[in-house]
């Protein structure tokens, strides 16, 4: 574990962006690194999972709320609107974590293979967000994914077996009758995951949602119920939460203009968003990029928690 923690630290010194996240030439694989315990952020993950090595970190997930230590792993089961808060951090001990996204067709295919040698459902109840002690399986094929970016050459020979072998042991983990339900291409999970692609994919523009619910396979009435119990958002509310991270990512590392960011994303109105950035963030756009980039020039100061690009990345 110390091995992991330090090469993290290591990686994020010298890749990670203002708020501590750092993205990697190895795919789904990126890491944190916060020194000190700021405001919440509001991002979208794709389907992962977190390893905490250092710190804790709440999450607030729909209507989920868990706080999460150095330790514990932790999956996000959905392309899920996620308010972040690092709660224990330091210069001297920064929260550090890896991050893996899933990839729900290795996870299909294992499931088949494995047959029925899987732990067996506790609960009907299909949530979104899980923790569990992290064990050295999980801990061994994090350090490989990292021990790659030392050899981008070994990335596309070496990288499918390492992660279908993560795989392999979240499946066989406490929550692998869940991840094996929302592998499940007839789940309500996999086929609202259809709807949401297209929300991602398109978030700029208007979305019929007799469109989204035929992508579902689901009537309207069904359609809305699970969506909403899936993300605690309307198909309407969790596009604005896309527009809005996107939004906030092009101003922070584009340079973009709140103007610029507004249209670019779909608003066509400025005022409008600016309204609903500051409902979001709590700040006005404009005020909140000064605000960063105060922090950046300020060689005391330190980064606040990690935002997700809402569209590419996660």
């Amino acid at each position: 574990m110390n091995s992991l923690k330090q090469a993290v630290r290591t990686y994020a010194r010298d890749h990670a962006n203002h708020d501590g996240l750092a993205l990697t030439p190895v795919s789904g694989l990126r890491m944190m690194c916060v020194e000190a315990p700021a405001g919440d952020l509001h991002s979208i993950y794709r389907p992962l999972v977190c390893l905490v090595l250092q710190g804790a970190k709440r999450l607030v997930v729909g209507k989920e709320e868990q706080v999460f230590s150095a330790g514990q792993s932790v999956i996000v089961s959905a392309d899920m609107p996620v308010a972040g808060r690092v709660v224990r951090a330091s210069r001297s001990e920064p929260y550090l974590a890896v991050a893996v996204e899933l990839e729900m067709a290795l996870l299909r295919e294992l499931a088949v293979q494995m047959g029925g040698s899987g732990p067996r459902q506790r609960s009907s109840r299909i949530g979104t967000l899980f923790a569990e002690d992290t064990n050295a399986t999980l801990t061994d094929c994090a350090s490989r994914l990292m021990r790659l970016l030392h050899h981008p050459e070994a990335i596309p020979l070496l990288r499918p077996g390492i992660m279908r072998e993560l795989h392999y042991w979240l499946l066989r983990g406490p929550h692998g009758a869940t991840l094996r339900a929302l592998a499940d291409p007839d789940s309500h999970a996999s086929r609202l995951a259809a709807a949401v692609a297209i929300l991602r994919s398109e978030y700029r523009s208007r979305v019929p949602v007799e469109r989204l619910a035929g992508a579902a396979a689901m009537s309207l009435t069904a359609f809305h119920k699970h969506f909403k119990g899936m993300t605690s958002l309307t198909p309407g509310q969790y596009q604005k939460r896309l527009r809005l991270v996107e939004a906030r990512r092009l101003m922070f590392d584009e340079g973009f203009s709140a103007t610029n960011a507004a249209y670019h994303v779909g608003y066509e109105s400025v005022s409008q968003f600016t309204r609903e950035y500051g409902q979001l963030y709590q700040t006005p756009p404009k005020r909140d990029v000064l605000r960063m980039r105060n922090i950046s020039i300020t060689p005391e100061a330190a980064p606040g928690p990690v935002q997700a690009k809402p569209v590419s990345a996660r």
